[in-house]
């Protein structure tokens, strides 16, 4: 009989060093907001989104695109950028055919890393997307990382949930000898009838609410309403 694929959890950026990703499927996962923004996008049609680590390279291949350029560094819009990191931003209306240039907090950056490190392939992750995810990692028959992009590389309960809700439905699929999925598996067992009320106890409720993002905040821990798979191919995110 074959062995099943190995899945590991990264709980923050800071830990990345210490897991061997070459060959894993890697998945993204920055719940408040930026996964949840990149499925909602292309969900509604963007041609294609650019993730990039920083606001200059975002302004500079916004005027060679034509794209729009987005992103947030605490919650905020960037000041040069054209818009934010809010899902509500990006309805079809709008997004449509167009490309996004995004830069966020923490899931770009996390997205660069784990490049950088040798994943063989990346994907975006958020509840919004949550099945679309699931299939396709159960299809693959591949190892995975699930990286929690966290809080300036600090833990957050957010991207855990989502973790353990993603190893809550792949687990039977997978050998899972580690810690940080069994806490994430855990947690979301315990939570998974009262997430919308247990987020609110969240620092990074308690930060993004008080711009007024609840709504934000509560679409993006809500299950597939965004079902499509962000894919990570020559620089760009594309819908798989």
């Amino acid at each position: 009989m074959k062995e099943k694929p190995v899945l590991n959890t990264v709980l923050s950026p800071k830990l990345l060093d210490l897991y061997n990703i070459k060959d894993s499927i890697f998945v993204v996962i920055d719940v408040f907001r930026a996964t949840s923004t990149m499925a909602t996008a292309l969900y509604n049609g963007a041609k294609k989104i650019i993730p990039v680590d920083n606001v200059s390279k975002c302004i500079e291949i916004g005027a060679k695109t034509g794209g729009i350029t987005a992103g947030e560094r605490d919650g905020k819009v960037i000041e040069g950028l054209q818009y934010g990191n809010s899902p509500a931003e990006y309805p079809r209306s709008f997004i449509e055919g167009k490309v996004l240039v995004l830069t966020t907090t923490n899931g770009t950056k996390l997205l660069h890393m784990a490049l950088d490190k040798g994943a063989s392939e990346v994907i975006t992750g958020s509840f919004p997307n949550i099945t679309a995810v699931c299939d396709y990692l159960i299809a693959q028959k591949r190892n995975v990382i699930l990286g929690c992009s966290g809080w300036k590389d600090k833990f957050n309960l957010e991207d855990t949930l989502f973790a353990g809700a993603v190893i809550e439905r792949v687990k039977e699929h997978f050998t899972i000898h580690c810690d940080a999925s069994l806490m994430a598996s855990e947690m979301y067992q315990k939570h998974e009838g009262d997430i919308k009320e247990y987020i609110k106890e969240t620092t990074h409720w308690h930060r993004l609410s008080a711009f007024g993002l609840e709504k934000d905040l509560e679409y993006c821990v809500t299950n597939d309403v965004a079902p499509v798979l962000p894919f990570y191919k020559n620089s760009e995110l594309i819908a798989k």
